[in-house]
């Protein structure tokens, strides 16, 4: 069992990993013997986290939203790094304001950025997958896909539509060998969360009441829960969302 989750000889592609969740999982597959790819729009974000996760870390500057290169980038990793067998969608955009006040083109960014962006680059990252027959595909989701959240409808609305997304992919691919699943990540600790919160101790207190672990949630924790899916642990789940939130989505 302890070699199960085991990704060396694995490369990865992990999108918008210079912070965050997504740095937490680059680091964890690194720690795991992977070679991972990370992007991200900030290129000095970037050389810092080279600097800290060392030679198997490749990074590029990229924008998510840009399709039409997508190609060159999986080309460029199959040709520098490896044979691609990991991408996890992280990459995304926010938009935080009551829902009639949330503007079309302010809609549009947030389904261009976290979905159909994604569509498009899982697209172009999982053709090669298909002719090695294998692969594993990780979208970030959201809590605001299991249940309401307000002043986020673009937000909720993308996240939500990336589980059918998931679901959709799974049930036409996974008999090529390629694994589609997504975690909903619950509230896990940043810088900038944890200014919020410090501004407005009622809501965590309202936040903690809902969560049976009593705690928010750590990088590490969802990038524990991506290596498991990334690996050969879970060579036989695919379709699922994951939600790793102390149980938040259930509490009460």
């Amino acid at each position: 069992m302890e070699n199960l989750v085991d990704l060396r000889g694995k490369v990865a592609l992990v999108t918008g990993a210079a912070a965050g969740i997504g740095l937490g999982i680059a680091r964890q597959f690194i720690n795991l013997g992977a070679k991972v790819a990370i992007t991200d729009l900030n290129k000095d974000s970037l050389d810092d986290v080279k600097a800290e996760l060392g030679e198997n870390c490749f990074t590029y500057v990229n924008d998510v939203t840009q399709k039409d290169k997508h190609e060159e980038l999986i080309n460029d990793i199959e040709k520098n790094i490896g044979p691609l067998e990991i991408l996890v969608n992280n990459a995304g955009r926010h938009c935080k304001k009551p829902s009639f006040e949330t503007t079309d083109e302010e809609f549009a960014a947030v389904i261009d950025t976290n979905l159909t962006s994604l569509f498009a680059l899982t697209r172009a990252a999982v053709k090669p997958m298909i002719s090695r027959g294998k692969g594993s595909v990780i979208n970030i989701s959201s809590m605001a896909a299991l249940y309401g959240i307000s002043q986020v409808v673009a937000y909720s609305s993308s996240k939500t539509a990336l589980l059918g997304l998931t679901r959709t992919l799974a049930t036409e691919y996974s008999h090529h060998g390629i694994r589609f699943n997504s975690i909903a990540p619950g509230f896990i600790e940043s810088k900038m969360f944890r200014a919020i919160m410090d501004k407005d101790p009622a809501r965590e207190a309202k936040i903690l009441a809902r969560t049976p672990a009593g705690k928010f949630g750590m990088p590490e924790d969802i990038a524990k829960a991506a290596a498991f899916l990334a690996s050969d642990a879970s060579d036989f789940i695919t379709g699922v969302c994951l939600p790793v939130d102390g149980g938040n989505s259930i509490g009460f």
